[in-house]
């Protein structure tokens, strides 16, 4: 039996966040889709203890210092989890981050913030990806901390929960 799933996800400071959060709620409201803090997942779904994760953040923190990434673009997919978000470039901080914390990624590494989860109608989605992308394309957002939250592609949205937090550097 495994134990309970946990992710590790790259925050985003407390005003990006808040930004990133005020558009993340103004789409929900919008399309009746999931409220969830804006995070960008470095590691999802391990059944590894929070204790061990809980060490290799703390290691893995130690090595990057807090950092700013420039939205490339928003984007939209037909993807649950990657529905309509904000994509960023694979910067050296990112892929320290992920080859330290994920070095058997069984999928290439694309480093996004999602803004919206779950099936939207196409047209509405691409009216609003376009009013987004005004706003954010281009645009520098720091990342400051990482954290070990309880969630997962079977773990009810509702549900996830940051557990453990470390700043960067």
């Amino acid at each position: 039996m495994t134990g309970p799933i946990h992710s590790l996800w790259l925050m985003p400071s407390a005003a990006d966040g808040a930004l990133l959060a005020g558009i993340l709620a103004d789409l929900s409201g919008r399309f009746g889709t999931p409220l969830f803090t804006p995070h960008l997942t470095i590691a999802g779904d391990t059944d590894r203890p929070v204790t061990q994760l809980a060490t290799e953040i703390v290691a893995a923190a130690a090595e990057v210092a807090a950092f700013s990434e420039a939205v490339l673009g928003i984007e939209t997919s037909e993807t649950f989890f990657r529905s309509f978000y904000a994509r960023f470039a694979v910067s050296a901080p990112l892929a320290a981050l992920k080859q330290r914390l994920d070095p058997l990624a069984r999928e290439p590494f694309l480093p996004h913030v999602s803004l919206l989860y779950g099936p939207v109608a196409a047209r509405p989605k691409a009216e609003a990806a376009a009013q987004v992308s005004a706003a954010l394309t281009g645009r520098p957002i720091r990342f400051d901390r990482l954290c070990v939250v309880t969630s997962g592609q079977d773990v009810p949205i509702a549900d996830w929960r940051i557990v453990e937090t470390v700043m960067l550097g």
